[in-house]
């Protein structure tokens, strides 16, 4: 799943790329994208390298290859801008925030307290938490896993946190909170709607949000960029 903006991206490198056979700058993304700022291209590149859509060529500037374009599989589907120019018979597979259930309920045994817990849709660059709720999709969890509080779950995409354990499609039950320890892996907004999941870093005035993959590069912002929506508390997989 890709969002609208990381999408318009991808179609934009890749016509670039077969056009000129050269990626386009960040002032040229910049502006097909009527973007504010450069480091909204930097985050979109981010989104679609740990999604595995694209690549960054090593001690090339201006190098991006793009790996895969992402093929209709029956999701929720959006009409491509007037100035993309799609291939032909080309669906994006792009989110609308309309959510589906990710996982059915836990199967929880008469004899468990269960919990059912909203489950708010995919962990992915460019929708604030708030904005994905839906009440009527839930998941059921052993009320063991959680404390006190209140909490929510996601389903994870991508890659970038499998060297803590969290795999593509698990779901991650989530402690609602505004503060966490260093080293704690949490939701994070950045700069107001960018939601990710990562390790939490502080590193003087600055935090770093850090990925557990060698693949990707930690990202440091300043303190007034990044609120903290969650912390992990448990995790949930379905076979």
């Amino acid at each position: 799943m890709l969002t609208r903006k990381q999408y318009e991206l991808l179609l934009f490198i890749d016509q670039r790329l077969k056009e000129h056979g050269v990626s386009p700058s960040f002032d040229e993304m910049k502006e097909a994208l009527d973007l504010k700022s450069k480091s909204g291209i930097h985050r979109l590149i981010t989104g679609l390298e740990e999604r595995g859509f694209i690549r960054r060529l090593p001690h090339r500037a201006r190098a991006l290859e793009v790996l895969k374009l992402p093929e209709n599989r029956g999701g929720e589907t959006a009409t491509p801008a007037p100035s993309e120019t799609p291939n032909p018979g080309f669906t994006p597979n792009v989110i609308r925030g309309d959510f589906k259930p990710a996982l059915p309920g836990a199967m929880i045994g008469n004899e468990v307290e269960a919990v059912d817990l909203p489950l708010l849709g995919k962990i992915a660059a460019g929708t604030p938490i708030d904005a994905l709720s839906d009440p009527s999709n839930t998941v059921g969890v052993p009320a063991s896993m959680l404390g006190g509080g209140e909490h929510y779950a996601l389903t994870v995409e991508g890659d970038s946190m499998i060297e803590a354990g969290i795999l593509d499609g698990d779901v991650v039950l989530i402690k609602r909170c505004d503060s966490a320890e260093n080293g704690t892996i949490v939701v994070a907004l950045v700069d107001g709607y960018e939601a990710t999941l990562k390790r939490l870093r502080r590193k003087g005035a600055s935090i770093a949000l850090e990925p557990a993959n060698q693949k990707y590069e930690t990202r440091i912002f300043g303190p007034d960029r990044v609120a903290v929506q969650g912390r992990l508390v448990g995790l949930l997989r379905q076979y």
